[in-house]
């Protein structure tokens, strides 16, 4: 039983930062200081994959494309379409407002039919900056990010903001590291504090290769649990041990 946060900094090489979880269900800001979480440092965003495939679905309902078409996607279907095409804006509000900057895309669904993507393609991921776009109240994913490093002590926040990662499917979407780059940049801008983002290409499944480091140490192994111990102090057993 590990925290994710955790296991997406040892993903990195890293036991102190701050990691950016964005996945299918939730969205997670946790600052991490030597392997412990700061409990009043993490914060959920309820804008996920599976938030921004239903936010697609009616984007596109709105589109010049066929409703019927659009009716009979599947939620695979708009998933798929939703990886191959969407994509972050460096700058919604100007894209939104500029035709120019639109770069419409044409994708085939399973049944032939083909849809036309335009603003759309930039308008599905930006709830993670902008939640109120989905009608929730919370910060963006940038503005917890800042909170959760306010609430670090000053003798490690400088370690903290060197090594902020990001992980999970839903990170995936192209521009987004820069977005996030970007705007972190802006908030501590008179901090003087220049921020980078650690973006691994296999950042989708970062929590699982942090897992799969973290149980391989050898600092590790004297956290397992043997059957035999299990069987005889039962499930309660492990809160104990972990």
């Amino acid at each position: 039983i590990a925290n994710t946060g955790f296991l997406s900094l040892c993903a990195y090489g890293r036991v102190t930062g701050l990691a950016l979880e964005v996945g299918a269900g939730v969205s997670h800001v946790t600052s991490v200081c030597l392997g412990q979480t700061w409990r009043e440092a993490t914060y959920r965003l309820g804008v996920a994959g599976g938030f921004l495939s239903s936010y697609l679905h009616s984007l596109l309902m709105e589109s010049p494309n066929e409703p019927s078409v659009l009716k009979a996607l599947k939620k695979t279907t708009v998933i798929q379409l939703k990886k191959q095409c969407c994509y972050v804006s460096m700058d919604y509000e100007g894209d939104l407002h500029n035709q120019g900057y639109h770069h419409p895309a044409r994708f085939q669904a399973p049944d032939g039919h083909w849809i036309t993507l335009d603003k759309e393609r930039f308008c599905c991921p930006e709830p993670l900056f902008q939640p109120k776009l989905l009608h929730q109240s919370s910060p963006g994913l940038h503005h917890l990010a800042l909170q959760s490093l306010q609430k670090v002590p000053d003798h490690a926040r400088r370690d903290t903001v060197g090594n902020i990662v990001l992980s999970g499917g839903s990170s995936m979407f192209p521009g987004f590291p820069e977005r996030i780059c970007l705007e972190l940049n802006a908030l501590f801008h008179s901090t003087g504090c220049q921020i980078q983002v650690l973006a691994s290409p296999e950042r989708g499944t970062a929590a699982w290769a942090g897992g799969s480091m973290a149980a391989s140490l050898t600092s590790f192994q004297h956290a397992w649990i043997s059957k035999g111990k299990y069987q005889e102090h039962g499930a309660g057993y492990v809160h104990k041990i972990f």
